[in-house]
């Protein structure tokens, strides 16, 4: 099984740890690309106009300034690194070790600036969108599509895809549609009717996330669409839309009304 995150737009930048060493980070058929990337961030990041071309505003202009040292500042695992409301839910740091090994050959975070890392992979707080059109390389979403095709349908072969990624992210690498499957999530309210929700979605994504890890960690592996549907069915309601040869399926996991 392969789980597919969205990075963070908020980093918790390490204090301590070497720098990131880029030939060492998982799917090194993208050093070269990464290099790329790093140089023309640095470079653009220290122009004025660093924060309209990154699309960010002043409050984030210490975030913007820290690209300018991506090379030489502390790096930190991946998973300590990406923070915010999924990364919360999913809670890397309390699960067991079973379940941590199992996430670490699993979890997939695909990145605006290095292309794809692994939770172990050690990198540095970075302020980059894969929305961005950065110069020289364009809209990041284009420009990754055919480095990440051929490193990550390597990496997803024979293995059943379970995608939580938001759509800009998604669209940088389409998993091999017929063993995949994208996470909605949906609420009920009082009257029985859904809706469809977007920052709660972040949240139960990294609960998903997470209780992947630990029910292959005690059960073994899941290797069918229908066995992650079971599988998350013994938490919450969930609703497979089965995929085909041509387009990925839907796993909904439906949230009861909220509690008043």
């Amino acid at each position: 099984m392969l789980i597919l995150l969205p990075p963070s737009e908020s980093k918790t930048a390490p204090v301590s740890g070497a720098p990131v060493t880029r030939g060492a980070l998982s799917f090194p058929e993208l050093t070269e690309d990464r290099e790329h990337l790093v140089a023309t961030l640095a470079h653009v990041s220290a122009q004025e106009n660093a924060l309209a071309v990154l699309g960010v505003g002043q409050s984030l202009a210490e975030d913007v300034a820290r690209n300018r040292e991506l090379l030489t500042a502390p790096s930190g695992p991946a998973l300590s690194v990406y923070s915010g409301v999924l990364y919360d839910a999913l809670d890397a740091a309390s699960l067991s070790d079973a379940a941590r090994a199992v996430a670490d050959r699993s979890l997939v975070v695909i990145s605006a600036l290095w292309g794809a890392v692994r939770p172990g992979d050690r990198i540095p707080a970075y302020r980059l969108s894969m929305g961005t059109d950065l110069p020289r390389h364009g809209k990041l979403t284009t420009w990754w599509k055919p480095r990440l095709f051929p490193v990550l349908d390597q990496a997803a072969a024979g293995r059943v895809v379970v995608d939580c990624r938001s759509a800009a992210y998604a669209a940088a690498w389409k998993a091999p549609a017929i063993r995949t499957v994208a996470v909605r999530v949906e609420q009920l309210n009082e009257a029985g009717k859904r809706s469809v929700v977007s920052h709660n979605a972040k949240h139960t994504r990294g609960l998903v996330a997470r209780f992947l890890c630990e029910h292959v960690a005690a059960h073994g592996n899941l290797e069918t669409v229908e066995a992650v549907r079971d599988a998350l069915a013994q938490r919450w309601t969930v609703e497979l839309t089965e995929p085909t040869a041509r387009k990925a399926g839907t796993l909904t996991v439906v949230l009861d009304p909220p509690t008043r």
